[in-house]
This record gives structure tokens, C-alpha cells and sequence, in this order.
């Protein structure tokens, strides 16, 4: 799920500085030298590392013509510098600190550094973002995108101060900086000039020689948004590719990375290659989003009719992906774009990413639910199940409220959920996958007998988000799931047996309660709800922490090795 809204250019002209005070603005913003390495953590890393099960990502090169492989590799080049800005973005020590580790050569200065190349930093992602480098230093909240000893009450004082300067403050695409004359906010396209142009040159020259022309289109237009950081054009030219063997989508979205108030996004990157046969037979689902709108179990007044409803559904073979996306746990789908306005207009793209999902199945999640799940359930267990859940995930991103009216002021369900959104939303996207899926079930697109095996799906799939860590907003979100359908008896522990069941008759139920919940506090803006539904359910129960001693063995995830790398 992708979150960001574009901020129109005048906004950032009045914060920026002068020309003559950009150098120096730059100059404070540019992280410190990296501190000498004094602590490492070696084991760790190595027992983690062996968590993430590498996977050869190949792709089909009969299916390109030349000139297409090489727009290909050109895609991939300017992806590369997704991967630099996003390392930045993590922690602004993080390229100094790379460069020390890399000097070392003795053990086990090689698998660190292997390591911090996953996590993008020295914070690892598969254990709450503790750091394996330098013990003592913490992950900054705000990561690479504020200064580090902001506090959330000198933001509000400053806001409060300068109201004009709230629209560029809280915009997806600046960098806050603190300067002499006190807080800027540094626009993206001059904080990351030096790898935005370069990345800009790369997209226009594939548009050259791309001989589609939406492609053509997108690459131009987002080449410019690099440079004039204004991206709404370019999202609604990625909305209208078509008849395109290629499909990219490149730039800033999630904001996952930003743990104070999760207004900033991080740049990522997806190169992919479509697949006609199987995304003709996914687009059956776009002909009922109006109807999965209405059947949303929240009150009338709330429901959101005036989306886009084009919403294509593709499913693609990965090719390379960088960046935020890259980080840690693979994504296996993806929603965008997230700027409110181009949902508006034209809903939004589901992307399923075929060949990791199945690679993450067969790896991680069948040997997960044969240690965790019911034995009576086991034999309900299926990858259309699970790819069914994964694609209405992402669908029903793109379902409920996006845009409020709080007071007299417009805002958005991520503005007003502040730090507790990306796990609010996940959570959301999950219970009404599910919830989806069976009202498509009652529909007669899907047959009758994945109801139960979507149950038993659901509930196995709980356990791998969870290992992703409960401050991760995927794990979290699941988390939170897990417990609230135990408490309504929904889903059962066996502590004889140490497996967790379903019982179907309440599982539906269940859903539709929790679906309420969470859409009623998007709806409402409502912060406080969020955080006190994070607080009371968002834990390891003891059961959970059973389960997940079972699967300690199982690999956490894949770790994809692409074979593109080797050609560019």
C-alpha cells in the first residue's frame, strides 16, 4: 500500500531559502561522518541471515524484442538510484557508515555488510529494527527525513506558528532540515538532486526508445516529476498504461519508513513484465468494487462512491525491484498510487507480483501452517485461497474513506491517523480482503469451497506477517487480527496441541466486526480509537509466542537474487 499526495510548487517557495542559503542549507542537512565501529553483533546477523531464503528471479528474455530488453536494463539502472536515496532515507549516516563496513574485510565484516545491504541500514528489520552495528545507537523515528532530535511537541509549536508553512510541511515529498534561521522543508527534487537526475536521464532515455505510447508517456512524465516534484501527472499517466508488455512504476509512496508521523515517502521501484492470460482472468473482480463498497459493514454516510473505479488488476513476473520495496520481507502485491486525488479520478492499479508469491508460498508459508494450523484444517489450505486474499488486499486498499471533511477542513485518513496509519490501514486492507473474498464467494465468482479454505488461509497467513516484527505495520496490523478473533472465538488455541483452529460459523461475524471498527476510525479520523485499538491488541499473546517458537526454523522469507543484475 502506497501513501503520498503531491504539494503544489509554490507551497515549497515558502520555505525554501534563498539561492544564495541553499548551499548551507544542504550543508546542515548532510549526515555526520559515520561513528567508528565498536560494536557489532555478528551472530545475530548470522542466524537472521539464515532466515531469508535466497531465490533466483529469472525472467523470460524470448518475450522481449532488443529494443525492449534494453529499455529493460535501462529501468533497472535508474531503479539502482531508488536504492541509494532510499538508503539515506533510512538513516542519513547510513551511506558513511555502509562505506566503513565495507573497508573491513576480516569476519564477520563480509556478512554485515551483506546484511546492512537487506535492511538498507544498520537496524535489522526481521527484529524490531534493533541494530546489529554500533549497539547503542536506536533507529531515529523520523529516520532520514527530519532532524533527529525533533520532538513531536516542537512540531506542533512550529505549525502552530507558521500555519502557511503546514502544506509543505506535511507533504510526502520533503525533507524537514534545521538550519540557523530554524525548520525548512527541503523539496525531494533538490535534497536527492544528485541521484533524481541521473535517474530522470535514464527514464527519458527508455521513453526514446520504448515504442508504446503510454509507456513512452509515463517514463517522459516521470522523469519530470524527479526533477519538478510534482508527481500527480505522472500517477495518472501510470494509471493509463495499456497494451504494455513492461510495467514499471518508479518514485516515492509508502510511508512506512517515517515512524513520527507518517507523512514522508520513501522511493521504491518495480520492474516487471505482464502477464496477459492471467491478469484477463483477475480483472473479473474491478466489475464488482462498487458493489464491494456497498457491502462494506460501516454506516452509509461513510461509504465512498466517488473513487475512480477504472482500477486495473495485473498480474506481472518480477523482474527487479529497489529501494523501500527491496527492504527486509518481499512485497508479494501492491496498490498505487496512493495521492488521494488520483484515486479520485481514477482509482487505483493492483499489481500481483505472481512469481514471488508463489516462491514465498512454497517456501515460508506451507512449511508455517503445517507447524501452527489445526490438522483438521490443514487439508483446507490453498494457493488460490491465499492469492485470492492477496489480490483483494490490495484491492480493498483502495475501498472505504480517502479524503475526510473534519470541521471545516479537508484532510486525509492518513494525515489524521499520524503514526498509527500504516498499521491501521493493513489491518483494514486484511480484514477486508477477506471479508471481499467471501462476498465474491456469495456472488459466484469464486466457488463455494474456498469459504472455508479462505478461512483456514487467513488464519495460517497471520503467522507469517507476524514474524516481520509487531512495529512493522504488516506484522502489527496482524497481530492485532489474531487477537481480536481469538477474543471473539473466531479462531482457537489448542494449547494440548499447540495449533491454532478456526471455527466457521463465527468466523464471518468476526470479520464483519472488525472491519467495522477500523473503517469507522478511518472514517472519522479518529486517532485515538486507532491507538487504543493498537494498544489493546497489538501484542505476542502466549499462544502466539508458542506458534512462533514452532516455526523459529522456517525461513522468515525469500531473499530474490536477480538475474538481471549480472546483465546491466
Amino acid at each position: 500500500m502506497k501513501k503520498a499526495m503531491a504539494v503544489l510548487a509554490a507551497a515549497f517557495l515558502l520555505t525554501l531559502p534563498s539561492c544564495k542559503k541553499k548551499e548551507a542549507v544542504m550543508k546542515e542537512a548532510t549526515a555526520k561522518p559515520a561513528e567508528t565501529i565498536t560494536h557489532i553483533d555478528g551472530a545475530t546477523v548470522e542466524k537472521n541471515l539464515a532466515q531469508l531464503s535466497p531465490v533466483p528471479i529469472d525472467y523470460d528474455h524470448k518475450l522481449l524484442s532488443e529494443k525492449e530488453t534494453r529499455v529493460l536494463k535501462l529501468l533497472v539502472k535508474a531503479s539502482i538510484q531508488m536504492d541509494k536515496i532510499f538508503l539515506r532515507q533510512v538513516d542519513p549516516n547510513n551511506p558513511a557508515l555502509r562505506a566503513e563496513l565495507e573497508k573491513r574485510k576480516d569476519p564477520p565484516f563480509p556478512l554485515l555488510t551483506s546484511y546492512f545491504d537487506l535492511n538498507f541500514g544498520p537496524y535489522d528489520r526481521l527484529d524490531h529494527h534493533k541494530p546489529f552495528v554500533n549497539l547503542s545507537r536506536t533507529k531515529p523515528l523520523g529516520a532520514g527525513f527530519y532532524p533527529e532530535d525533533l520532538t513531536k511537541e516542537e512540531w506542533e509549536a512550529f505549525l502552530k506558528a507558521h500555519p502557511e508553512q503546514e502544506e509543505a510541511f506535511t507533504s510526502s515529498f520533503t525533507v524537514i532540515t534545521r538550519t540557523p534561521q530554524g525548520l525548512t522543508a527541503v523539496p525531494y527534487s533538490h535534497f536527492y538532486k544528485g541521484e533524481l537526475e541521473p535517474a530522470a536521464a535514464l527514464l527519458k532515455e527508455a521513453a526514446s526508445l520504448t515504442e508504446n505510447a503510454s509507456l513512452k508517456k509515463y517514463l517522459n512524465s516521470r522523469a519530470e516529476a524527479f526533477l519538478s516534484n510534482d508527481y500527480y501527472q505522472s500517477d495518472m499517466d501510470w494509471m493509463d498504461l495499456k497494451d504494455h508488455r513492461i510495467e514499471v512504476v518508479i518514485g516515492p509512496y509508502e510511508v512506512y519508513e517515517d515512524n513520527l508521523f507518517s507523512y514522508k515517502a520513501s522511493y521504491e521501484s518495480f520492474v516487471t513484465l505482464v502477464d496477459p492470460a492471467e491478469s484477463e482472468k483477475m480483472a473479473a473482480v474491478t466489475k464488482y468494487l462498487d458493489a464491494m463498497e456497498k457491502n462494506l459493514p460501516m454506516e452509509e454516510k461513510y461509504k465512498n462512491f466517488s473513487r475512480g473505479k477504472s482500477s486495473p488488476i495485473l498480474v506481472v513476473q518480477e523482474v527487479f525491484t529497489a529501494g523501500d520495496t527491496k527492504a527486509g520481507v518481499q512485497t508479494t502485491a501492491f496498490n498505487l498510487p496512493n495521492d488521494e486525488r488520483v484515486r479520485q479520478a481514477k482509482g487505483s492499479k493492483k499489481v500481483m507480483l505472481k512469481n514471488i508469491a508463489k516462491a514465498n508460498y512454497a517456501t515460508c508459508w506451507v512449511p508455517i501452517v503445517k507447524e501452527v494450523l489445526a490438522e483438521k484444517d490443514l487439508p483446507l489450505v490453498s494457493f488460490d485461497a491465499y492469492f485470492n486474499h492477496v489480490l483483494l488486499h490490495e484491492v480493498s486498499h483502495g475501498l472505504g474513506p480517502g479524503i475526510l471533511k473534519i470541521g471545516n477542513k479537508t484532510s486525509t485518513v492518513s494525515k489524521e491517523l499520524k503514526e498509527t496509519y500504516p498499521t491501521i490501514e493493513e489491518a483494514k486492507a486484511d480484514i477486508l480482503g477477506a471479508w471481499n473474498t467471501l462476498f465474491l464467494i456469495d456472488k459466484g465468482l469464486f466457488p463455494k469451497t474456498m469459504e472455508k479454505q479462505l478461512a483456514a488461509s487467513f488464519l495460517g497467513g497471520i503467522f507469517r506477517s507476524v514474524r516481520f516484527g509487531l512495529g512493522e505495520a504488516h506484522g502489527g496490523a496482524n497481530a492485532i487480527i489474531l487477537n481480536y478473533l481469538q477474543e471473539k472465538g473466531a479462531f482457537l488455541w489448542d494449547e494440548k496441541a499447540g495449533r491454532f483452529g478456526v471455527d466457521y460459523t463465527r468466523f464471518r461475524p468476526a470479520l464483519r466486526e472488525l472491519a467495522k471498527t477500523l473503517l469507522t476510525i478511518e472514517a472519522t479520523g479518529d486517532y485515538p480509537g486507532a491507538k487504543g485499538l493498537i494498544n489493546k491488541y497489538n501484542y505476542a499473546s502466549e499462544a502466539l509466542k508458542t506458534a512462533l517458537d514452532k516455526v523459529k526454523n522456517v525461513p522468515v522469507d525469500i531473499r530474490p537474487l536477480y538475474s538481471i543484475e549480472k546483465e546491466i
